[in-house]
């Protein structure tokens, strides 16, 4: 009895070795991340690898998934950009003032889903999609962009200021919500290019 112990104690320290070797010769699943993006409906882990092209190494991106922090929220060079992405990918649905449409409104301080409020899970819900007609938009926005689009959508928010936690103290200070016929110039100086 004793051996068959040892004989089965050994198969199974084999066993989880060779294991442990199989994971460790996985190839890498692409952008290192510190923060772990969950669909917003199923909560199963996304692979912000996937998608569109490109998009995935600038500064801000790479802040952003190891951090949280979008640091395009008010630089007018990315609110630009912003404002363009977001009536070319969002505002058929959730209105040209993010007021909501056929979609929720995005501008207040109501959240369809919680995790919203913060950047990690309006970047989540943009990429992985939630319910209704609101599917992933990770193969036409690249995580940039996105951050871009949220950057414009925070900035169109018209809610109590104490409740925008994407903004730190001083940005809160300053804080002004779009006004209607608002623009920014295409050589805006910022971190974002104009788009092409």
């Amino acid at each position: 009895m004793r051996h068959t112990n040892r004989v089965l104690a050994a198969l199974l320290g084999l066993g989880l070795a060779s294991a442990g070797l199989a994971a460790l010769a996985q190839p890498s699943a692409g952008p290192s991340t510190g923060i772990t993006f969950r669909n917003t409906v199923t909560g199963e882990e996304l692979n912000v690898s996937e998608g569109k092209e490109g998009g995935r190494d600038t500064p801000a991106v790479k802040e952003f998934f190891q951090t949280g922090k979008n640091v395009y929220i008010d630089d007018k060079s990315c609110l630009r950009n912003g404002e363009s992405l977001f009536a070319t990918s969002c505002s058929g649905c959730h209105g040209h003032l993010a007021e909501g449409k056929l979609g929720p409104g995005l501008n207040d301080n109501y959240w369809t889903y919680p995790s919203n409020t913060e950047d990690t899970g309006l970047f989540a819900t943009i990429f992985g999609g939630a319910n209704g007609m609101m599917g992933p938009h990770n193969e036409n926005l690249t995580p940039d962009e996105m951050l871009q689009t949220i950057a414009w959508i925070r900035h169109l928010y018209t809610g109590p200021v104490k409740d925008a936690v994407w903004l730190n103290d001083e940005q809160k200070k300053k804080y002004t919500p779009y006004k209607q016929g608002e623009t920014f110039p295409k050589d805006a100086p910022g971190q974002c290019p104009p788009l092409e």
